[in-house]
């Protein structure tokens, strides 16, 4: 294993880790503001996904940065159909007469 992937690996585990701790911490109330700032995020890794796929160097980046299109596409679409849902439960019902 390369210097670069063992350092990319250490990042990645110290993320997890203190993503999980921050998570743990925020009380129930905070979930739907948590929720829609982490939809932001979801839309910039489609940015992100798209400029992977752009440059054709070969088809195997093609086809990865589809997948991470996809991907990326339905964590979005997906966080803002659950944050939608969670706001609609503070919504007050109406009364039939």
């Amino acid at each position: 294993m390369t210097e670069t992937l063992i350092a990319a690996l250490f990042v990645f585990v110290l993320a997890s880790f203190a993503g999980f701790e921050v998570i743990n911490k925020v009380p129930p109330t905070l979930h739907t503001p948590l929720m829609s700032g982490s939809n932001a995020i979801s839309g910039i890794a489609v940015i992100g996904a798209l400029l992977v796929s752009g440059p054709k160097e070969s088809n195997l980046s093609v086809i990865l940065g589809l997948i991470a299109v996809i991907l990326a596409t339905i964590n979005v679409v997906g966080g803002f159909l659950v944050t939608d849902r969670m706001l609609q439960m503070f919504k007050k019902k109406e009364v039939k007469a």
